[in-house]
């Protein structure tokens, strides 16, 4: 029993590790489909998003929640604005992959913890633990040194941090798996998507029939990238500790990072290092207490429990959807 037990943390640790990797390594994925602009790319990434997460769920014949989502109105709506907010992510996330700005890309996941405990603040008027609150304070001192170093708001990593935390919020409201979760989601998108597709082939303008057939399977296989690293998530997050998936996380970011800075050769001059060190201290500071916190006493916990269970600490850490 226990070395079966053994096996499945280490299937699962595995499967994390993979999910993750790929995420983070997603950036070297979207420059390939070029000319297609970030657009076009993101609306094939709906469509094929769908034909992918659709065989599979006809393959394991998992159907049964699409018909009682269907009766329950006010968790369909949820899932519209999901795929909204994961539309808004992934359309920025692409651009700015594609258009030199993968380490402000990085930065939106890296701070995406903090922005998910402010919002639970704000808007679920949850209670912070004092390191938490140093966590938070810190990471908003960060913001204002990368403002000064980019001579701007960090506005990609604000607005992809912003995005995927609401997004989070409302898919923590809908409670379905990640493939379910992406098959709804990418339903309420295919049609839009298709349109556009439609729109652009019938002006001229599309990649998909003008650029080989090799540039055809690469936006193809967009649904492949879209949903392959979500079923390894699935399958980790069964298997291994929240708080190990909660290290885990940020292995994407800082592949991504190490990417930009190491692969594409973006610019890191001294404020934005100092920007960055910023987050990496608000990041160890919330890891920290929450590992701590996972630690405690049963009883102790349970105490504390009532007075708060921070969003960003009662729920698994969300897929990256990049």
């Amino acid at each position: 029993m226990a070395g079966t037990s053994r096996s499945e943390g280490r299937i699962g640790l595995l499967n994390g590790i993979a999910a993750y990797g790929m995420w983070g390594l997603v950036p070297l994925f979207w420059p390939l489909l070029k000319p297609a602009g970030a657009t076009e790319i993101l609306a094939h990434r709906m469509v094929w998003s769908l034909a992918f997460v659709g065989v599979a769920l006809l393959v394991v014949r998992r159907w049964a929640w699409a018909g009682e989502l269907l009766r329950q109105p006010r968790r369909l709506g949820l899932v519209v604005i999901a795929a909204a907010v994961i539309t808004v992510n992934w359309g920025v996330y692409i651009w700015a992959v594609n258009s030199g700005h993968v380490v402000e890309a990085s930065l939106g996941y890296f701070i995406n913890p903090l922005v998910t405990i402010a919002m639970g603040v704000l808007i679920l008027k949850e209670r912070l633990r004092p390191v938490q609150w140093a966590a938070v304070g810190v990471g908003f001192s960060a913001v204002l040194v990368l403002t000064i170093g980019y001579g701007r708001p960090p506005w990609i990593s604000l607005c992809l941090a912003f995005s995927f935390a609401t997004y989070g919020l409302v898919k923590k409201k809908v409670n379905l798996g990640g493939v379910e979760s992406l098959t709804a989601e990418t339903a309420v998108q295919f049609l839009p998507a298709l349109g556009y597709l439609l729109w652009l082939s019938a002006h001229g303008d599309a990649t998909f029939t003008t650029e080989g057939t090799g540039h055809a399977a690469l936006l193809a296989s967009t649904g492949i990238v879209t949903a392959l690293p979500l079923v390894c998530f699935g399958a980790a997050a069964i298997r291994v500790p929240l708080s190990t998936l909660g290290l885990l996380q940020y292995l994407a970011p800082v592949f991504q990072f190490l990417l930009g800075v190491l692969y594409f050769g973006e610019a890191m001059p001294a404020e934005r290092w100092a920007g960055f060190a910023l987050v990496w201290l608000a990041l160890v500071l919330l890891t920290g207490d929450a590992w701590r916190f996972s630690r405690r006493p049963k009883k102790v916990a349970a105490a504390q429990t009532v007075e708060t269970v921070p969003l960003a600490a009662s729920t698994p850490p969300a897929a990256v959807d990049v």
